[in-house]
């Protein structure tokens, strides 16, 4: 059962995904009112249990376009943009509305694909996101898809929500589908298809079996859900697929444990740490003095009074070394601001930012989060 998951049962951050055909009636264009109160109250049950929850949400382009009268089937770019434009209002208000009724606060957060690819925006919508969090509120994440184009578009919020989890460092993704997880071939096309309770390696065997199984308002289907799998398990985020067709599906989930896990084998931290180590290339160096590299062993963050000297060229969100005067890595990190304005900053106190720049930055050069140490011997 997946009440007896620690994949489950200790997840502190999650992200849910829920798509257009499980919220919007086909048919009149309308929420599925009873399912999305349903949903809310599984929220709230989450919040309750003292877990974060993050919603990577669909629905705006279906609802939009009822409220233009557009016509089934595929949309030109310009009507999908202007239904989205409309459906998002309705969809944020319906959210707002459900979530407050149940004490909770309901943040919209749109998005596109640079957020999540460009490191200077992934750093403020990460920022932004965990703000909310600390805050108690619940992000409500979309694709804005009023901006995007097909060229630089996700395409389906089953990556998208893999992402979200990625930047997040969520511990537990969950993929509320049309099915109850992942089949050794689509289920209503074999009748020998069989659902896998857990996948521990995304094998070359695991993505033949994927199939097209997307529905009428859905762009997704297996393949992208192997997809955002990937993304997920990589950086250290377990992910779920289960039915969302029932009514409270993450009830359903913790009590019948239907469902399908793909297990990453890290934690988040740890996945997050290995990518600012190892995957991204440094664009300069901060040199530090014998109390700051004490501090960051200690888990401080990076601040501007440690740091004697800028290398480099880079830009806010770059990777960068950080090392002692004498030349020995203390280890790695993204940065909060570009080597002009740390430049300009370094040796001085936090509080004396805003007067220096003339705008109020972080108060650290290099976030905790953000970095990485070296390890001794290494």
């Amino acid at each position: 059962m997946a009440a007896m998951r620690s994949e489950w049962t200790g997840a502190r951050r999650i992200v849910v995904k829920i798509g257009s055909a499980l919220l919007v009636d086909s048919a009149a264009g309308k929420l599925r009112t009873e399912w999305f109160d349903a949903f809310a109250d599984d929220i709230a049950a989450l919040r309750a249990e003292g877990k974060e929850v993050i919603v990577v949400s669909s629905g705006a382009i279906a609802l939009g376009r009822n409220a233009l009268g557009l016509p089934k089937g595929a949309l030109k770019l310009d009507d999908s943009q202007a239904a989205a434009s409309v459906g998002q209002i309705s969809l944020a208000h319906a959210f707002e509305d459900r979530f407050r009724a149940r004490g909770m606060v309901a943040a919209q957060i749109l998005v596109t694909l640079g957020d999540t690819e460009e490191r200077r925006r992934y750093l403020n919508a990460r920022s932004t996101m965990s703000t909310l969090l600390k805050l108690g509120a619940v992000p409500v994440v979309n694709e804005n898809d009023t901006v995007a184009t097909n060229e630089i578009r996700y395409g389906d919020n089953d990556r998208l929500a893999a992402r979200i989890a990625s930047m997040m460092s969520a511990d537990c993704l969950v993929l509320l589908s049309d099915v109850d997880g992942f089949y050794t071939a689509p289920p209503g096309m074999d009748e020998n298809a069989r659902r896998l309770d857990e996948v521990p390696d995304i094998t070359a065997e695991i993505e033949a079996m994927a199939g097209d199984v997307g529905s009428e308002l859905s762009r997704g289907g297996m393949v992208t859900k192997i997809e955002a799998a990937k993304i997920a398990v990589q950086a250290g985020t377990h992910m779920v697929i289960a039915s969302g067709k029932v009514i409270k599906p993450l009830q359903t989930l913790a009590t019948t444990g239907v469902c399908t896990w793909f297990l990453a084998h890290s934690d988040p931290v740890t996945a997050r740490k290995r990518w600012i180590g190892g995957s991204l290339e440094p664009r300069g160096a901060y040199v530090v003095d014998a109390g700051a590299a004490a501090a960051l062993v200690s888990g401080n963050s990076l601040l501007p009074a440690g740091v004697t000297q800028v290398e480099g060229v880079f830009e806010r969100g770059d990777a960068v070394i950080i090392r002692t005067g004498d030349g020995a890595e203390v280890g790695r990190g993204l940065t909060a601001y570009g080597a002009d304005d740390a430049s300009a900053i370094i040796g001085r106190k936090s509080s004396e930012i805003a007067d220096i720049l003339g705008y109020l930055g972080r108060p650290e050069l290099i976030h905790r989060d953000d970095m990485t140490l070296k390890r001794k011997g290494s």
